[in-house]
């Protein structure tokens, strides 16, 4: 399995996930939320096939192979509200914050008298 690098940005409203796959097409990722917090980034690299005669490797330095990786989300993550667009090379993954909750107001309890 490759490893595969990556950025983690944090914005005020959402988290970004920036990884480079040279050369593969968006039907070769899969981007997916497991167990509620994990997301799961991956896919294959497949080898280009050369079939015409005469034609060998000389050298193979580009990897190929399945790749994963995981980061956990934290909790104020919307996995409802998760895009992923890949262009030249380069995947980005956002995943909108949920808002942050409510102070909660102080509840008055009535004092009677006994």
């Amino acid at each position: 399995m490759a490893a595969t690098p990556a950025d983690v940005k944090e914005y005020p409203n959402a988290y970004v996930f920036i990884v480079d796959m040279p050369g593969l097409k968006s039907g070769d990722i899969k981007v997916q939320v497991e167990d509620d917090n994990v997301l799961v980034i991956s896919g294959e690299r497949k080898r280009e096939e050369e079939e015409k005669e005469g034609v060998k490797y000389v050298r193979m330095e580009r990897r190929i192979g399945k790749f994963m990786r995981k980061f956990s989300l934290p909790e104020n993550a919307n996995i409802d509200k998760i895009s992923a667009v890949c262009q030249d090379g380069v995947l980005t993954v956002t995943v909108e914050k949920l808002p942050p909750p409510e102070a909660k107001k102080p509840k008055l309890v009535q004092v009677q008298v006994a």
